[in-house]
């Protein structure tokens, strides 16, 4: 991205992010990748870069593990590894074989299914592998503390092995020699000790003549001498050696095993590079989760359509303080190219700049920003920030010759692609002038369809806002009566300066702002007021719009609630009816099981009987007994008991019973052959031949 001027990141205070991220990475390279960060321009790059953040994000949140631990910073000993002849030793063996664990547990991490749900974060590992002959390499020579095996070489096994004798029997004879000088009463409080690698006895100094072997050193005091006794020279000698052999068969091992890794080193450096790209990422993510970052909808065009966006440090800053932090919300399109904020002087005009500018900077650079997830934000290739004094003295330029300056730039290299920011257009000179001035950069910066916001108060440039196709007004939100920003922007609208308002709260003498209002030409100071009185009317607007909000979700919470009440009844309903039909279901069964039986018994007496007249007679009785003996069931005889047949057409309002399981309702609709009738609060949809027209028996007092 082309920046102008050059201090345009430091302006939106892009380095202090810069800082917060470095401090989040652990390795070097991340660390030097952060403090280095880039803003690109590539759809791809700045896409792919984002979803790897917003996929470790993501991790962290779902308390998900990621194998990826490895910080040290050892590219000085791969690069050695690549140079012929070199040796490295077992400590930076060590330190390899972690990296390749490293790697290892990575590559084991993204199994299949974690490569579908990480693709962004699997693409690191895409164009490198996993070789697990290093470290089998490396363990057949090496410990896990990184000495050499026993086992190496033969040769190595052999030395070892004799110098293992040969300490053993050295420790027996200075054990001897130290015992008789005890007993003689040479040997001083210390018996023992090494001098240049070779063992020796520690005697008074008085008595070192007595002793035969080789003197080493005396102690400062001069009272202590050490000496080689005569008789563990030539074990001394055999021990020495056989160390010396030692160290240069592992030398031998060690540059072999060199030689035969310095084809990996590429690999290897590889591998650091992983390692330091997750820890990036890591890193990144961290900071997302500090600031509230989140992952917009990316377009590769110039566009901004930002929700609830906040500046990462002011909400950084006012979550530490415990306070909250008031988001903007705006959209820059192809139709509404140019913003004009006005308001009053720290209501945060150029915090709302910065906090667009910095978001910008941020998302190119592939980090995450504090918005809305709905939001949607381009790319642009050039950023252009106009914002403080920035009066040249060794070019010996006024504040406004330096404006007009910048504005020269402005006006020459903008194009479609390019985001400015201009704090305060045109001040800094006569306000007629200077307004004339700033309408024509305006003017001049929409017809090259650049997308920007520009903060005033001057009166023109509102109104040329407001009639000027690609520019639109916006003002920051005053409380009129407390004299206190509110920090909000609203898109749509110029705002007013509050000049006399807030002379009027703060108490300077009436007879001045009267004369100052004198001064005022007559249509700006009405304007001016309209504007206020404006404000005020849409704030209120607002406070109601909460308040009908508030009335709508209330109003929702009780509908939902009576529905569930009526869905409650309902079912009773239903359950009442299932046990009615079950009931009179159980009282027909009964019926058929004692029919069953009277006519087996009515079998078994024909086979007996001699007169056959009497069974039939029985069978008669029980097949065609008369209506009136039928029992009618506990449901019918209840029902008969309040209500009464009568003979009428089925029409709606009338009370009608169901024949089936004896319930009575009120017909509320007939539809053709069947009527939807209501039995408490349960609708039902009946056959008309199953109802049969009732009346309530009144009871005689």
């Amino acid at each position: 991205m082309r920046l102008y001027p050059e201090s345009a990141a430091n302006q939106l205070e892009f380095n202090k992010v810069k800082d917060l991220l470095v401090n989040h990475c652990k390795t070097v390279y991340a660390q030097h990748k952060a403090a280095n960060l880039r803003i690109h321009t590539k759809k791809e790059y700045i896409e792919l870069e984002l979803h790897q953040t917003h996929e470790y994000k993501m991790l962290q949140q779902q308390g998900g593990y990621f194998p990826s631990e490895f910080t040290l910073n050892i590219q000085k000993d791969i690069k050695l590894l690549g140079i012929p002849g070199a040796l490295l030793v077992g400590e930076q063996w060590i330190n390899i074989k972690k990296l390749c664990e490293n790697t290892s547990n990575i590559f084991r991490w993204f199994d299949t299914e974690r490569r579908l749900a990480y693709p962004a974060l699997s693409k690191i590992i895409e164009n490198t592998y996993y070789e697990k002959v290093i470290v089998d390499l490396i363990n057949e020579v090496l410990d896990e503390t990184g000495n050499v095996k026993d086992n190496a070489s033969d040769d190595l096994a052999k030395i070892r092995m004799s110098l293992y004798k040969r300490r053993n029997d050295l420790r027996r004879m200075f054990e001897k020699v130290v015992a008789k000088l005890n007993k003689a009463g040479y040997s001083a409080e210390i018996d023992e000790g090494f001098s240049n690698g070779r063992r020796v006895v520690a005697v008074f100094a008085e008595h070192k003549r007595h002793v035969k072997g080789i003197l080493h050193g005396e102690s400062d005091s001069r009272k202590t001498a050490f000496i080689e006794p005569e008789e563990t020279i030539p074990l001394n000698n055999e021990v020495f050696s056989l160390e010396n052999e030692e160290v240069r068969e592992v030398h031998r091992i060690l540059r072999a095993l060199t030689a035969k890794l310095s084809v990996y080193s590429s690999l290897l450096s590889g591998y650091l590079d992983v390692a330091g790209e997750y820890d990036f990422i890591k890193a990144k993510a961290k900071l997302a989760l500090d600031m509230n970052g989140n992952l917009p909808n990316l377009l590769d065009k110039a566009h901004l359509d930002l929700k609830d966006a906040y500046h990462p440090l002011l909400y950084l800053y006012n979550k530490s303080s415990g306070k909250s932090t008031i988001p903007v919300s705006l959209t820059l399109d192809g139709q509404s190219r140019i913003l004009v904020i006005s308001g009053p002087n720290a209501g945060g005009k150029t915090v709302t700049m910065k906090t667009i500018g910095l978001n910008q900077v941020m998302l190119q650079s592939g980090l995450l920003v504090p918005v809305n997830p709905t939001s949607q934000m381009g790319i642009f290739k050039q950023l252009f920030i106009h914002i403080g004094d920035t009066q040249s003295i060794e070019f010996e330029l006024s504040t406004y010759s330096s404006h007009l300056q910048h504005m020269k730039f402005f006006i020459e290299m903008a194009n479609g692609k390019t985001l400015f920011f201009i704090d305060e257009l045109g001040s800094g000179s006569d306000p007629n002038l200077g307004g004339a001035f700033a309408e024509v950069i305006m003017e001049e910066l929409g017809r090259r369809h650049a997308f920007g916001i520009v903060t005033t108060h001057y009166l023109n440039l509102k109104v040329m806002a407001n009639r000027t196709q690609g520019i639109i007004n916006g003002a920051m939100q005053f409380d009129e009566v407390h004299l206190l920003p509110m920090y909000k922007l609203i898109v749509g609208k110029p705002g007013s300066s509050y000049t006399f308002a807030i002379a009027e709260r703060i108490g300077l003498p009436k007879h001045l702002i009267n004369r100052a209002r004198n001064l005022v030409d007559e249509d700006h100071f009405k304007l001016d007021k309209l504007l206020n009185r404006t404000e005020q009317d849409l704030q209120q607007l607002d406070i109601e719009k909460k308040d009908l909000h508030k009335l709508i979700r209330e109003n929702e919470k009780l509908k939902k609630e009576m529905t569930t009440v009526m869905d409650k009844e309902r079912h009773q309903q239903q359950v009442e009816t299932l046990k009615q039909q079950n009931r009179i279901t159980e009282e027909r069964l009964v019926y058929l099981k004692d029919m069953e039986r009277k006519l087996k018994q009515i079998v078994l007496d024909w086979k007996k009987a001699e007169d056959k007249n009497t069974v039939v007679k029985n069978l008669q009785t029980l097949l065609f007994k008369s209506p009136e003996k039928i029992v009618v069931n506990k449901l019918a005889k209840k029902v008969d008991t309040k209500f009464k047949e009568i003979k009428a057409d089925i029409a709606i309002g009338s009370l009608v019973k169901l024949k089936k399981n004896y319930q009575v309702g009120e017909v509320k609709e007939i539809r053709g052959k069947r009527a939807i009738v209501q039995i408490g609060m349960l609708p039902m949809n009946v056959e008309l031949a199953d109802l049969v027209v009732v009346e309530k028996i009144v009871s005689e007092e």
